[in-house]
């Protein structure tokens, strides 16, 4: 049969300075707790507490990076578009010279934003690799 839960229904109560207090609650907010009484039990049970470290050097880059990505997602969504319209109208003259066109651009274009898009995923890799390793 299964086990049965128990409920938590013990208090342990402790008097702290408000310097103390603002300590604790300093370091916990720098967990991945969601709530203290978690933080707390942890840290008395000898449990391992994870810490969310953040390199702030990397903050502006990771944001340019992500700007840099969805500019080429919606770059490559409009040319995607475009290459839709000139396959619906067939049989022009104008809509070949649109597609040479097009083409020429998409095998310029594509090789480097493959590239940027391969570099963006290397650096968010690096950073959530950093956010990981901060265990305690």
């Amino acid at each position: 049969m299964g086990e049965t839960q128990e409920n938590r229904s013990k208090w342990v109560k402790i008097r702290l300075k408000p310097t103390e207090q603002t300590l604790i609650e300093r370091r916990y907010k720098k967990t991945t707790f969601q709530c203290m009484s978690e933080y707390a039990r942890a840290l008395l049970l000898g449990k391992p507490v994870t810490i969310v470290n953040r390199d702030k050097s990397l903050d502006d880059l990771l944001e340019e990076l992500m700007l840099l990505r969805k500019e080429l997602n919606a770059i490559g969504n409009n040319l995607n578009q475009a290459v839709r319209n000139i396959n619906s109208a067939h049989g022009a003259a104008d809509n070949r010279l649109w597609e040479n066109l097009l083409l020429v651009v998409n095998n310029k274009l594509e090789p480097s934003v493959t590239e940027i898009k391969d570099r963006i995923n290397t650096y968010a890799t690096l950073w959530s690799q950093k956010l990981k390793a901060g265990k305690v």
